[in-house]
């Protein structure tokens, strides 16, 4: 039968099980899912596996941070109940610190990684055994510094939002960049901007911005027989105002509205002396984009009475 690369993610996604176990069992099965499966359960991943049609939409987004390097990993189960114990808790704080520690650069190699009590994906299968839910590693974040700053992560709701950011200064960073730069996060994590700064703006979103912008001044009866050219000029004050919006130096900064993200970063780099510049961010939103499972009561009761 055989298998393609694409069969085998496939694969993986339905069973939770490695990206290496996944290639094992097609090419030890000729590409038959069904006695992949099987020979995945004679391998001591039965457990994960039987759950594999479930929805794992619940779960957290973990950190590791050291002095150069920062990560943000999601891992996910199907409930907030397990989110919430100390074991998936522990869980993803071991996944997050391979990542920091290792050469790793996707979700294959990270499930494969070694952590010295097994790979990833045994100690995810453990981890199922014992809660009782699917279970999954679904993607991470890395950030590296390759000078003085600070790679700020902030988690918010116990890590239903996480937000990691890099900040690069000409010096070591002190206490007050620090705490800056957690406000900062904080402020991702509240305001989700697009970007930093407004020349990051991709071109085609500005020209989109300007037909939409357009469209709407032509529809207006007040703006009829006005030409095109003029038109665009009129617009340009709301184009720039919308940019700014989306752009976080642009901002009014969370923890101090009464000046923007910019200028907070300006006026602390006068009192130090130190240049402060932000150099990327991400926000990633646990959960967001996986398909939610919907119970229902009269369905499970139903299941329950055995009717």
């Amino acid at each position: 039968m055989g298998f393609t690369a694409k069969d085998v993610q496939e694969f993986r996604e339905m069973t939770g099980a490695g990206m290496l176990d996944c290639k094992k069992a097609l090419a030890a099965t000729d590409g038959d899912r069904e006695k992949a499966v099987e020979w995945l359960r004679e391998r001591g991943v039965a457990v994960a596996a039987k759950k594999a049609s479930r929805i794992a939409s619940d779960g957290l987004i973990g950190s590791y941070r050291d002095d150069k390097v920062g990560v943000l990993a999601e891992l996910n189960c199907e409930t907030d109940f397990v989110a919430n114990t100390d074991g998936f808790k522990n869980l993803i704080s071991k996944t997050a610190e391979v990542i920091g520690k290792g050469n790793i650069s996707s979700v294959e190699e990270w499930l494969n990684a070694e952590t010295g009590e097994g790979t990833i994906t045994e100690l995810i299968n453990e981890y199922t055994t014992k809660c009782g839910e699917k279970i999954s590693a679904r993607r991470f974040e890395k950030f590296t510094l390759s000078g003085y700053g600070i790679e700020e992560i902030y988690l918010h709701n116990g890590g239903k939002i996480g937000v990691m950011l890099e900040v690069e200064t000409s010096a070591p960073a002190i206490d007050e960049i620090k705490e800056l730069a957690h406000g900062i996060a904080m402020h991702i994590a509240a305001f989700s901007p697009a970007h930093i700064y407004v020349s990051e703006v991709p071109a085609d979103y500005i020209e989109k911005e300007k037909a939409v912008l357009l469209a709407a001044a032509k529809n207006d009866p007040k703006n009829a027989g006005k030409p095109d050219n003029i038109l665009e000029k009129m617009l340009m004050g709301r184009l720039n105002k919308g940019l700014k919006e989306i752009c976080l130096v642009e901002q009014a900064y969370a923890l101090d509205p009464s000046v923007t993200v910019g200028a907070a970063i300006a006026n602390l780099e006068k009192k130090s002396g130190i240049s402060i510049k932000l150099i990327k961010f991400v926000r990633l939103v646990m959960g967001e984009g996986i398909e939610k499972r919907e119970d229902n009561l009269a369905d499970e009761v139903a299941k329950l009475s055995g009717k």
